[in-house]
């Protein structure tokens, strides 16, 4: 068990090389072990391209000229059941049933309604001896956005706010104040990177005219959406300077202006975040950040629409301003950053 727990952390590093580039695939990792010796390893690097186990069978492939008969004796270790369905690439069951690999260790199962315990169903019906569970907690939560979204049917909801050290969200002037240091805004960047969408309401939008792209970290810009419900923001704004997808929550019309789409809500004031959340879920939308403003953030903690708050602290105070909002939840960590605390909670309720 030892050995499979080890291989098992392998495919878990491998796989989180591919945040923020493969959903609303899941984050998979694969190994192959031929008599003690890792000779092949994979990730799914990209939407649209080969999976884990395609890539690490392909490595063993072009790395020894005996490829195909060390498959045979090989065993495969992967943190996700294999695909047994057709989508945009063949299906992995029938890959690794291909090369004839007879055994196949698995972290957990797939919750995707085309999976769901059919490739191992699929693989045992081979013969392949498959092991399944090793790791199965860490293999959930690498992947809890992908879980979610296939259980939930909904995106997985991240909140995001900077505070003063004496709990302010924001000056009462709705003036831009920086609260926490360069490496925090940093940070903020790369969680961008991550996710497939970061969302803001209108004063927000309007006090501080954000990108909302990534540019202190190397990785894609996500979805830019924005809470307007008279379509009342400026066009000068830069979320509608066309150089990035950008969706506008609204009351008044649904359209589409180059990059830009307008998309009415119904009951505005009181259904927002449940129908904005499924129609970000049939756009394929796997996870948000929100990043603001206070209203919007105890919007969604008071309807209970959140997985995740992760709050910075800054070493600053301001006299007065607008309160933070409040959550509560599970503290899973509990850092500094440069002059910074973050903690982060979890919604006990998920």
């Amino acid at each position: 068990m030892e050995e499979h727990i080890r291989y098992m952390r392998r495919c878990l590093q491998l796989a989180a090389n591919g945040m923020g580039q493969v959903s609303p695939n899941p984050l998979v990792g694969a190994v192959i072990v031929h008599r003690g010796r890792i000779i092949g390893e994979g990730w799914h690097r990209h939407y649209g391209g080969p999976h884990a186990e395609v890539n690490a069978v392909n490595e063993v492939l072009e790395r020894y000229p005996d490829g195909k008969d060390m498959l045979q004796e090989a065993t495969l270790y992967v943190n996700l059941e294999p695909c047994v369905h057709q989508g945009k690439t063949p299906p992995c069951t029938e890959l690794i049933i291909r090369h004839g690999i007879q055994e196949v260790v698995i972290g957990c199962t797939d919750p995707h309604e085309k999976v769901a315990g059919k490739g191992i169903e699929r693989l045992a019906a081979a013969g392949i001896r498959v092991h399944r569970g090793v790791l199965e907690e860490a293999c959930l939560e690498l992947n809890r956005r992908f879980v979610l979204f296939q259980t939930q049917k909904r995106p997985y909801v991240i909140l995001k706010w900077a505070q003063t050290r004496n709990g302010y969200f924001a000056p009462l002037d709705a003036s831009r104040f920086w609260i926490t240091s360069p490496l925090a805004r940093q940070l903020v960047h790369r969680w961008r990177s991550e996710e497939d969408a970061v969302l803001v309401g209108y004063r927000t939008a309007l006090a501080d005219d954000p990108e909302l792209t990534v540019r202190e970290w190397s990785g894609r810009n996500p979805l830019r959406i924005v809470i307007d419900r008279d379509l009342s923001l400026p066009a000068s704004l830069k979320l509608f300077d066309q150089s990035e997808r950008t969706l506008v929550f609204n009351a008044i019309k649904t359209d589409i202006d180059g990059k830009v789409q307008m998309l009415e809500v119904e009951n505005f004031n009181y259904y927002l975040p449940q129908f904005s959340l499924y129609q970000l879920y049939l756009m394929d939308v796997q996870s948000v950040i929100i990043e603001g403003g206070a209203r919007t953030l105890q919007t969604f903690i008071d309807s209970g629409l959140w997985d995740e708050a992760r709050i910075l602290t800054g070493s600053t105070e301001l006299p007065g301003g607008i309160p933070a909002p409040r959550v509560y939840g599970r503290v899973t960590d509990q850092r500094q950053i440069s002059t910074d605390q973050l903690i982060t909670y979890r919604n006990q309720h998920q």
